[in-house]
Formats: structure tokens, C-alpha cells, sequence
């Protein structure tokens, strides 16, 4: 099984995410984070469930894993799985540009 580590700017997504929903609906921000840190837990058992990203200089080993209405951009480093960022859906376009 592989080891699970975020980026300082997964951490930092995470709990932007988190506190956005918060200030509208506290118990829906601990459900998405739930299921959000539930659906990358299983990247440990199933490292390549993720999409290729075709853009990226290696596309075999940056990936993204849709939970929901968010994106989960990840980098397979053996023997570990790097999670990169993670946005919402909705967010701008050319942020997510930024993101690799």
C-alpha cells in the first residue's frame, strides 16, 4: 500500500474549500471533507483510478480523480501519492490552468 502526503497548497485548498461551504452550511463543509479525504484515501489501494492529465509533462504520472463537483490532482511518486491541489468545479478556469 502507498503512502498518502499533500502538498502545503492541498492543505491549504482543503481548507479553503472547507471554510467557503462553512460559512453557508457548517454540517455540508465537515460532510464534503469527509468524503473528500474517504474518496483520496482510496488512492492508496487504486493509485491509477485517477484521469491522465494530457497536458501534463508526464501524463502517466499526474492524474485527476473526480469526487462529486471536485477535482483531485495528484502526482504518483513511488512509493508515495503526492496529492497536488484539489478546486471545486466552478472555479476559475484560469486558475486551474496554474495548477500543474
Amino acid at each position: 500500500m502507498r503512502k498518502l502526503l499533500y502538498s502545503p497548497e492541498a492543505v491549504d485548498d482543503l481548507a479553503r474549500l472547507r471554510e467557503f461551504i462553512a460559512l453557508k452550511n457548517p454540517s455540508a463543509a465537515r460532510r464534503v471533507a469527509s468524503e473528500l479525504l474517504a474518496g483520496i484515501g482510496k488512492l492508496t489501494e487504486f493509485p491509477r483510478m485517477g484521469l491522465k492529465v494530457a497536458q501534463a509533462p508526464d501524463p502517466d504520472l499526474i492524474r485527476d480523480l473526480f469526487i462529486q463537483q471536485y477535482t483531485v490532482r495528484y502526482l504518483l511518486a513511488e512509493p508515495q501519492i503526492l496529492v497536488l491541489r484539489v478546486w471545486h468545479d466552478k472555479e476559475n478556469e484560469k486558475s486551474k490552468e496554474q495548477l500543474l
